[in-house]
């Protein structure tokens, strides 16, 4: 395994953004890396350089990292593992994610929050976050499955991300672990594409109807209600001769796409990845 240091830490996570600690927090931070080896100080110096903030409780981070193909081996519990953290810190993130979409998105319901969250929290969006910050090279396996890929694999690259999260809850709390999962998102993920992607119902209906020879659906208002500033449109879709289904939005292209959703779900179809 290639040992993390301060020269290969990602570009983006190598400023300080919760701010520089005091002269005492850097001193007492020195001296409980002064006896570590070199490997630990550089996992430690890559973790704080993506994190953007030092970290006092080092064992919990090598916790963080440890697969448990390797507890057999070194005769370690259970509980010493990834897993435990992984536990928390994925409830951390759907927190923090679930702020993070309230703070972005003030008029969004909240099925439109729910399906954004699920796709930021799902694995394959994890390990991607995960291998742009270079997790996998700090992960310790045990020397048996060293070379079987696991460091690589998408449920562990997501699990230990979940799992450093935890650890930084715990070690940080809230505000430093919010701070670093807010500039991952915001930095490595097209959140605007991943908006698009998750309401573009009218298209999917489209290409579903097309493919089945069902005609071109058609949308047709069937209510306008509220004043002017605050009016409230309710949209059938038809799809043959049928009402498929029937959306309600504060536009027309969220009523529309409102109901070629519900549309696509009559039809046993589903608008998630």
């Amino acid at each position: 395994m290639r040992s993390a240091s301060a020269d290969t830490t990602p570009r983006l996570f190598s400023k300080r953004v919760i701010g520089e600690p005091g002269f005492l927090t850097r001193f007492g931070a020195y001296l409980r890396k002064r006896p570590l080896d070199a490997r630990t100080r550089g996992i430690v110096g890559h973790l704080e350089s993506i994190f953007g903030t030092w970290i006092d409780d080092i064992p919990l981070y090598l916790k963080a990292l440890r697969h448990r193909s390797i507890l057999v081996e070194h005769n370690l519990h259970n509980s010493e593992s990834y897993e435990q953290l992984e536990f928390l810190g994925d409830a951390v993130l759907d927190l923090i994610v679930a702020d993070l979409l309230f703070e972005r998105y003030p008029k969004e319901d909240e099925g439109f929050m729910t399906q954004m969250r699920s796709k930021i929290v799902r694995a394959e969006t994890l390990a991607r976050l995960a291998g742009g910050l270079r997790i996998q090279e700090l992960i310790e396996v045990g020397d048996r499955v060293r070379d079987q890929g696991i460091q690589t694999s998408v449920n562990v690259m997501s699990d230990i991300f979940e799992a450093l999260i935890g650890a930084l809850y715990r070690d940080r709390g809230y505000a430093a672990a919010f701070s670093f999962v807010k500039r991952a998102i915001l930095h490595e993920l097209d959140l605007t594409h991943m908006e698009a992607e998750r309401s573009n119902h009218k298209s999917m209906l489209l290409e579903y109807a097309q493919g089945r020879r069902l005609g071109i659906p058609v949308y047709r208002i069937a209510d306008v209600d509220g004043p002017d500033h605050l009016r409230m449109y309710t949209i059938d879709v038809l799809v043959g001769d049928r009402v498929m289904g029937t959306g309600i939005g504060k536009s027309k292209k969220k009523a529309e796409q409102n109901a070629a959703e519900q549309a696509l779900a009559a039809f046993g179809k589903t608008s998630n990845p």
